[in-house]
């Protein structure tokens, strides 16, 4: 930057930071030294990259999207440093030949196959050295980046965020409680038969070694040819599962990455894997959606301005046109819920349009404000969704799985819904997924 600077000061130009920071040369410098540190500025970088897109400078947008695939793995010596540390120096004793050629690679750790010699056949999240102890500085310097990017203002306070986002990685840096979420979805999960989640290997977990059964299956990604039946049915199974979370599980993994969906096609059953990004929700904040949502269905604007003020979206200073804009966007994002029938999610441009009202709004700098954290990891779950259901080119009759959720004491209910809410759901599956045996 020094020197780019000098050069141009030389010829006469007054040159900005930002500008002297995204030169191509130095992107290629930042991109390769990010997928090298690993950890926590990683991890930024891919949550980063996969909502903002082209809210970011192009030379930002490309060192961030490079970040989802650049994950480079350690080498067999680190791999053997680690598992001798959490399981003793003659761990390898305990295994078949162990395969040091990981079969994923992320931002915090890696994962390799291994077959027990009392025969289990697991999959081990191995974590970097040293990923918990750089997350605060990690964290600081993504922000550092953003702020010499131009796009925060400095006026807007991103403590608060920051130090949440730094609770997060560290938590999903300690993989005896991702063990404990694993554990807990399997328990609230076992009534439904169209979820696999993986076994938790307790004897063989610590903070950095994750051992859980190994699951096959393919990329929930690639089902884009499977029959239309097939993709109605994983994003239905998807978005009832995140209406679950929500609603009745008060626990929800926040995490979007397609990555983190496996589908088998033999069974039609749904893997789950990775729940580090796994966070509690409290009662208030999923009532509060609830009646937001019941208040959209309704087309009750007056419901849902008191239900995004008890939320935290805005408070009673926030200027009228800022607070419509807010409503309009909610209203937006939640189309699909809202209509009648089955919502087409591949011939819909709902994404598009949110991250233009989005754009706009950000333009309003004096209503810069960051809601509770909650809703940020909740709204990153839901997009992800959305993005997956517009991949797999689905329609799913999403008002009808979420109406089961809203009928709740004390909760204002539209009236033109109130014989939906009368008929009676035999079983879980069918809250989950009503009425589709007629696709099949």
């Amino acid at each position: 930057m020094l020197m780019e600077g000098a050069r141009q000061l030389a010829q006469g130009k007054r040159p900005r930071l930002g500008d002297l920071l995204l030169t191509p040369e130095n992107a290629r410098k930042i991109t390769h030294q990010l997928a090298q540190m690993r950890g926590a500025a990683m991890k930024v970088g891919q949550l980063i990259s996969m909502d903002a897109g082209d809210l970011l400078p192009p030379e930002m947008a490309a060192i961030l999207a490079r970040l989802r695939s650049d994950a480079q793995p350690m080498p067999q010596r680190q791999v053997q440093a680690v598992l001798t540390a959490a399981w003793g120096a003659k761990w390898q004793q305990r295994f078949e030949p162990f395969s040091f050629t990981p079969i994923a690679a992320a931002s915090i750790g890696q994962v390799h196959r291994a077959k027990t010699l009392d025969g289990r056949d697991l999959a081990i999240k191995i974590q970097y050295p040293g990923v918990r102890k750089s997350i605060a500085s990690d964290v600081n310097n993504v922000a550092g980046l953003l702020r010499l990017s131009g796009l925060l203002p400095k006026t807007l306070d991103i403590a608060p965020l920051l130090q949440e986002a730094k609770n997060q990685l560290r938590e999903e840096a300690d993989y005896q409680a991702e063990g404990e979420h694993l554990q807990r979805f399997a328990e609230l999960l076992a009534d439904s038969t169209a979820f696999i989640v993986p076994r938790l290997h307790a004897d063989l977990t610590t903070k950095n070694v994750l051992a859980m059964s190994y699951v096959g299956g393919v990329p929930v990604e690639s089902m884009l040819h499977a029959p239309q039946a097939e993709r109605d049915r994983i994003i239905s199974l998807l978005v009832g599962l995140l209406f679950r979370e929500l609603f009745e599980f008060g626990l929800m993994q926040t995490d979007p990455n397609f990555a983190n969906y496996r589908y088998e096609p033999r069974t039609q059953q749904l893997i789950l894997l990775d729940f580090g990004a796994t966070r509690r929700l409290a009662p208030a904040f999923a009532q509060g959606y609830r009646q937001v949502v019941a208040a959209a269905i309704g087309n009750d604007r007056a419901a849902m301005t008191q239900a995004a003020l008890a939320i935290g979206y805005f408070d009673a200073r926030t200027q009228p046109r800022h607070q419509a804009a807010v409503l309009d966007m909610f209203e937006m994002a939640l189309t699909p819920l809202r209509a009648d029938g089955d919502f087409d999610f591949g011939a819909t441009d709902m994404v598009q349009r949110l991250r233009k009202a989005g754009m706009a709004l950000g333009l309003e700098r004096e209503f810069w404000h960051i809601p509770p954290v909650d809703t940020l990891f909740l709204h990153r779950k839901l997009g992800g969704l959305y993005l997956l259901a517009a991949r797999l080119q689905a329609r799913v009759n999403v008002q009808q799985l979420v109406l089961p959720f809203l009928q709740q004491p004390g909760n204002a209910i539209p009236a033109k819904f109130a014989a939906k809410f009368a008929a009676t759901i035999q079983d879980r599956e069918s809250t989950l997924v009503p009425n589709l045996a007629g696709k099949f």
